[in-house]
C-alpha cells in the first residue's frame, strides 16, 4: 500500500554506498530473496525543492550493485551521458519524467516479490499436504481404534455370555438335584407318617391290656410288674411317637428350606436367562443392525448393584446353600431311617418284656398279696403330689399368658414402623426369640401337664386296682391269660420299613 504525498528520499541524494563485486562462484549460487534489500521504511522528505519527487510518491531504493553492473555493461558514451545527467540539475519541465522513474519498484523488488509468493505458496501447500496426510492417518487410526474397541467389547460380551451359560448350567443342575432330594425327603416323610399311624395299634393294645387289668377284682388289682411294663410300653410308644413327630416337623422344615433354596436357584436362573438374552442381543448387534439409536447420557448412568466377584459369589452362595440344604436333607432322611429302626426295635423288645412279665405275674400273684397295702399308700401319696404338681403346672402355664401378650403386642407395634425403619434389628430378633421361648416353655409345660394328668389317671386306676378284692384269683388269671396274652400273640406293626 503506497501512502500518497509521502515519498522516500531519492537514492542519489544520499551518500554513495560502497559495494563489492561478488565473485562468479557466489553469483551462481546467489538467491535473490536472501540478498535483495527490503524497501526502506516510510519517511518524510526534508526538502521542499520543486524538482524533487517528495510531494506525492515514495520511491524504491535502488541496488547500487545492480546499477554498477548495468553501467559497466553499457557503452562508454552512454555511461558518460548518464553521469552528466546525474550531475546536472533537472529543470522543472522534466520533473514528471523524473518522478515516474523514481516511483516504480526495481526488477529485483519484483523478482523478490515473486520469489516470496513462490515460497509462500510452497509453504502453504506443504502445510496443506501435511494436514491432508495427518487427516488420512488420523481417520485410519481412529477407525482402527474404534474397530479394535468394538471387537474387544464383542469379545468381552462373548466371555460374559460364556460365564452366564456356565453358571446357569450349574444352577439348572443343582435345581434338578434339590428337586430330586426334596421328592425323596417327601417320600421318607410319608413313610414315617405311615409308621406313626401304625404305632396306634401297639399303643391301643397296651392301653387295652391296662384297661383289662383294671377289671381284676379286689386284691388282684395290683400295680405289678406287668402293669409297669405296660406303662413303660405306653411311654415308649408315646416317646417314639413324639420322636417321630419331631422328625416329621424337622422334615417339614427341611422341605421348606429345600423349596426356598430351589426358589432362589430358579430365580437366579431366570435372571441369568434374561441377562443372557440381553447380552446375546448386544453381542449380535453390528453397525448395520436395525434399531440403533442415540441414547445421550446413558454412559453416565450407573445402576449396577454388583461386580463380577460379588456376582459370581451370589450364584456360588446359592449353589452352596442348596448343597448344604441337600446335605441336611440327607441327614434328615438318615435320621428318619434311624428313628424308624430304633423305635421298632424298642417297641418290639418292650412288647416281649410285657409278655414275659405277664407270664411271671400269673405265677407270682399269691406272693404279692402282702405288698398291696404298701403299694396303695404309695399310690395315694403319689396321687396327692401329682395333683399338687398339676396345680403348679396350671399356674405356671397361666403365668406365661401376660409375657406372651406383651411380647406379641411389642412385635405387632413394631410392624408399623415406616419404610426402611422396618429393620430386623437385635430388638426384633430378641422379641421373636422371646415369643418362641415362651411358646416352647408353654408347650413343654402343657406336655408335662398332659403327662402328669395321664400319670394321675394311671395312678387312680392303680389305686382302684389295689383296692379291689384279691380273693377272686380266677377272674384275675382269666383276665391276664385270656384277655392280655390273647391279644399279644403277634406284634401289630411292620418290623421293616422299605424305602
Amino acid at each position: 500500500m503506497e501512502y500518497m504525498g509521502h515519498t522516500k528520499t531519492a537514492t542519489y541524494a544520499s551518500a554513495p554506498r560502497q559495494v563489492t563485486q561478488l565473485p562468479s562462484i557466489m553469483q551462481s549460487s546467489y538467491k535473490p530473496f536472501d540478498t535483495y534489500p527490503a524497501p526502506s521504511p516510510l519517511r518524510r522528505s526534508l526538502t521542499n525543492l520543486p524538482w524533487r519527487p517528495s510531494t506525492y510518491y515514495q520511491t524504491a531504493q535502488t541496488n547500487p550493485a545492480t546499477a554498477i553492473s548495468r553501467s559497466m555493461n553499457e557503452p562508454l558514451s552512454t555511461r558518460n551521458t548518464l553521469s552528466q545527467l546525474d550531475s546536472l540539475k533537472v529543470p522543472p519541465v522534466f520533473a514528471a519524467s523524473r518522478n515516474s522513474l523514481y516511483t516504480r519498484y526495481t526488477p529485483n523488488d519484483w523478482s523478490s516479490s515473486n520469489q516470496t509468493n513462490y515460497m509462500s505458496s510452497d509453504r502453504v501447500r506443504s502445510g496443506a499436504e501435511r494436514v491432508r496426510f495427518d487427516t488420512v492417518r488420523l481417520c485410519r487410526e481412529t477407525e482402527d481404534k474404534t474397530r479394535r474397541t468394538q471387537t474387544d467389547v464383542g469379545k468381552k460380551l462373548g466371555e460374559r455370555i460364556g460365564d452366564i451359560t456356565f453358571w446357569k448350567t450349574e444352577l439348572n443342575h443343582e435345581t434338578d438335584n434339590i428337586i430330586t432330594e426334596t421328592n425323596t425327603l417327601n417320600e421318607a416323610e410319608r413313610v414315617l407318617e405311615k409308621a406313626l399311624a401304625e404305632t396306634e395299634n401297639p399303643l391301643q393294645v397296651a392301653q387295652e391290656c391296662l384297661y383289662h387289668r383294671e377289671k381284676r377284682q379286689a386284691i388282684d388289682l395290683v400295680h405289678d410288674n406287668p402293669e409297669k411294663e405296660l406303662i413303660k410300653e405306653v411311654e415308649i410308644i408315646k416317646r417314639c411317637q413324639n420322636k417321630m413327630r419331631d422328625v416329621i416337623g424337622q422334615a417339614n422344615v427341611q422341605i421348606g428350606l429345600n423349596r426356598a433354596a430351589q426358589h432362589e436357584l430358579e430365580k437366579d436362573s431366570g435372571d441369568k436367562f434374561a441377562a443372557q438374552s440381553l447380552d446375546e442381543s448386544c453381542h449380535g448387534m453390528r453397525n448395520a443392525s436395525r434399531g440403533l439409536a442415540f441414547h445421550n447420557g446413558v454412559h453416565r448412568i450407573d445402576n449396577t448393584v454388583s461386580v463380577p466377584e460379588s456376582w459370581a459369589k451370589f450364584t456360588n452362595d446359592n449353589i452352596q446353600r442348596s448343597q448344604s440344604e441337600r446335605a441336611a436333607s440327607k441327614q434328615i432322611r438318615n435320621l428318619i431311617e434311624s428313628v424308624l429302626n430304633t423305635c421298632v426295635s424298642e417297641m418290639w423288645q418292650e412288647w416281649n418284656a410285657v409278655n414275659v412279665a405277664l407270664n411271671n405275674r400269673m405265677q407270682d400273684t399269691a406272693d404279692t398279696r402282702n405288698k398291696l397295702q404298701n403299694h396303695l399308700s404309695k399310690v395315694l401319696q403319689e396321687i396327692f403330689d401329682m395333683e399338687k404338681n398339676i396345680e403348679i403346672l396350671k399356674k405356671a402355664i397361666q403365668d406365661k399368658v401376660s409375657p406372651m401378650q406383651v411380647a406379641q403386642t411389642r412385635l405387632d407395634t413394631r410392624i408399623r414402623r415406616p419404610n426402611v425403619e422396618l429393620c430386623r434389628d437385635p430388638v426384633q430378633h430378641r422379641l421373636v426369640s422371646e415369643v418362641s421361648e415362651i411358646s416352647e416353655t408353654v408347650d413343654y409345660l402343657q406336655a408335662q401337664l398332659r403327662q402328669s394328668e395321664n400319670t394321675l389317671q394311671e395312678l387312680l386306676r392303680t389305686k382302684s386296682t389295689l383296692e379291689q378284692d384279691l380273693s377272686v384269683k380266677n377272674n384275675s388269671l382269666f383276665i391276664e391269660r385270656e384277655k392280655c396274652l390273647g391279644m399279644r400273640k403277634t406284634f401289630p406293626m411292620a418290623t421293616r420299613v422299605l424305602f
